[in-house]
C-alpha cells in the first residue's frame, strides 16, 4: 500500500480511500469499503477501469505495447525460450534450471493419456459439433474422473492438477478434431516435444509416417508462447471468478474455454479467415479497405487494431516475421493467403490506419499461419485454448493461496419495476 490516499465528497461525507500500488503499473483506489461508509456502489461495465485482485503473472502497458511474463519481456521470451519453460516460469515464477525443466517435461509427457472411457464420451457428440464444445464438455469431463482425490488444501494435489491440464488439453484437443472429420484417435507419443506430439495427433494416419517442415512445431511454438497469458481477459477473469467459488479447476478451465470461445475473444483469429473469405480475391482488397473506411457499409476489417494495445501489439511485431518465414518456406500456394498479404501491405501504408492506430494484430497473423499450416478454420479458437491453458492454470495456482480470495460477486445497478402487488391469474 503506498502513503497516498483518494479523497470521495459523497454527499455531507468525506471519505479517505487508500491508494494500492503494485510493482509498476497505475495505482488502484481501494474501494472495498466505499458501500459500507457511503452507501453507493461504483459502476465499471466491463470492469474497465477496476482491479478484481493481485497478480505476479502478466504485465501489459498497452499504450507502450509492452506484454511481460513474471517480468521477462515477451520479445525475450520468443526469442529464446519455447512453450513448456514458459509455462513453467508462468505456474512457478521463476525460469527452470536443467534439472527443474527435466522433470517438468518428464511430468507433463507422462499425463498426457486420456482415459479410455473418453472415448464413449466423445462418441456421444453429433460428428459435426463445433471442437470448442467438444472441447468445453470434455474438460468440465475431466472433474468427474480426478474428483474423489483432490484436495484443493494440499498444493502437491493442486499442481498436480495443473499439470494434468497442461498435459491432456492438446490430447483431448486433437481427439475432438480427428473425431470430428471421422478419422482414428492417435494416442500421444511421447518421445516427442510438446508441440511436435500435438502435431502428430492432429495429422498422423495409421497407413503411413507424417512428415512434418521443421517450421511448422517452431511457429506453432511460438504461437503458444504468445498466447500462453494476458493478463486478467475476459476468460482469465472467468477461470478466477469460478476458482474463487472453490470449485473443481477442470471444471474452472472448461470455464475458461467456454468464455474464450467468442469471437470478440478467441475467436477473433477464426473471424480473420470468415474475413478473407468474404474479400475473396487479392484484386479486391482495395474495395475492401474502401469499405471498411466507410462507416455506412457496415463491413468491418478483423485482425486490426487491439483493446488494450493502443499503440501497437508487441505479439503482432513478433508473430509478422514468423508469419513472412511459413509462408516461405512452405511455399503455400493459397489465394486466401494472397487476400491476407495485400491487406496487411495496403493497410501498413494506408493513413486512416496508421493514424488511428489499427495496425494488425496478433489474431491476424496467427490466423494465417493456422492457414498454413492446414489447421482448418473452426480448430483455430481450440489452438488459442492450448496455449492459454498455460495462463489458466497459474491463475487459478495463484488464486488459491491469496489470503485476499473472496468469492466473485459483482453489483449492480437495478432498473427494473419497483414494490408491485401479485394479482391474480383469473383477474389478469
Amino acid at each position: 500500500m503506498s502513503n497516498k490516499s483518494f479523497t470521495l465528497q459523497a454527499g455531507d461525507k468525506t471519505v479517505e480511500l487508500p491508494v494500492l500500488s503494485g510493482s509498476t503499473g497505475p495505482d488502484c483506489v481501494d474501494i472495498g469499503k466505499l458501500y459500507k461508509e457511503t452507501g453507493s456502489f461504483t459502476y465499471d461495465p466491463g470492469f474497465m477501469s477496476t482491479a478484481s485482485c493481485r497478480s505476479a503473472i502478466t504485465y501489459i502497458d498497452g499504450d507502450a505495447g509492452v506484454l511481460q511474463y513474471r517480468g521477462y519481456p515477451i520479445e525475450q521470451l520468443a526469442k529464446h525460450s519455447n512453450f513448456t519453460e514458459v509455462s513453467y516460469l508462468l505456474m512457478n515464477g521463476e525460469l527452470p534450471d536443467a534439472g527443474q525443466l527435466a522433470k517438468f517435461e518428464h511430468e507433463v509427457t507422462h499425463h498426457t493419456m486420456m482415459h479410455e472411457a473418453f472415448r464413449t464420451f466423445l462418441y456421444g457428440f453429433r460428428h459435426d459439433a463445433h471442437p470448442m464444445a467438444m472441447l468445453t464438455g470434455m474438460l468440465g469431463s475431466l472433474a468427474a474422473f480426478y474428483h474423489s482425490d483432490l484436495n484443493l488444501d494440499d498444493p502437491e494435489e493442486r499442481r498436480l492438477a495443473a499439470i494434468r491440464l497442461l498435459a491432456k488439453v492438446p490430447t483431448i484437443a486433437a481427439a475432438c478434431y480427428r473425431y470430428s472429420i471421422g478419422w482414428p484417435i492417435r494416442y500421444p507419443k511421447n518421445n516427442l516435444e510438446y508441440v511436435d506430439r500435438f502435431l502428430h495427433m492432429m495429422f498422423e494416419v495409421p497407413s503411413e509416417p507424417l512428415a512434418l517442415k521443421p517450421i511448422a512445431a517452431k511457429a506453432l511454438d511460438l504461437l503458444f508462447i504468445l498466447h500462453a497469458d494476458h493478463e486478467q481477459n475476459a476468460s482469465t477473469s472467468t477461470v478466477r471468478l469460478v476458482g474463487s467459488t472453490g470449485a473443481n479447476p477442470y471444471a474452472c478451465v472448461a470455464a475458461g474455454v467456454a468464455a474464450l470461445w467468442g469471437p470478440a475473444h478467441g475467436g477473433a483469429n477464426e473471424a480473420v479467415l470468415t474475413m478473407l473469405n468474404e474479400i475473396g480475391r487479392p484484386e479486391d482488397v482495395g474495395s475492401a479497405i474502401a469499405r471498411a473506411k466507410d462507416k455506412e457499409s457496415g463491413f468491418r476489417l478483423m485482425g486490426f487494431g487491439h483493446r488494450v494495445y493502443k499503440n501497437f501489439d508487441p505479439r503482432a511485431k513478433i508473430i509478422r516475421e514468423m508469419c513472412h518465414e511459413v509462408l516461405n518456406e512452405l511455399g503455400v500456394n493459397d489465394p486466401l493467403l494472397e487476400v491476407a498479404m495485400r491487406l496487411e501491405e495496403a493497410a501498413l501504408k494506408d493513413d486512416y490506419f496508421i493514424q488511428r492506430k489499427l495496425y494488425p494484430n496478433v489474431d491476424f497473423y496467427s490466423g494465417i499461419i493456422y492457414k498454413a499450416l492446414n489447421i482448418p478454420t473452426e480448430m483455430f479458437t481450440v489452438m488459442f485454448a492450448i496455449a492459454r491453458t498455460a495462463g489458466w492454470v497459474s491463475h487459478w495456482l495463484e488464486q488459491q493461496n491469496d489470503p485476499e480470495n473472496k468469492i466473485g460477486r459483482p453489483r449492480q445497478i437495478y432498473t427494473g419495476a419497483v414494490n408491485r402487488d401479485y394479482t391474480p391469474l383469473a383477474k389478469r
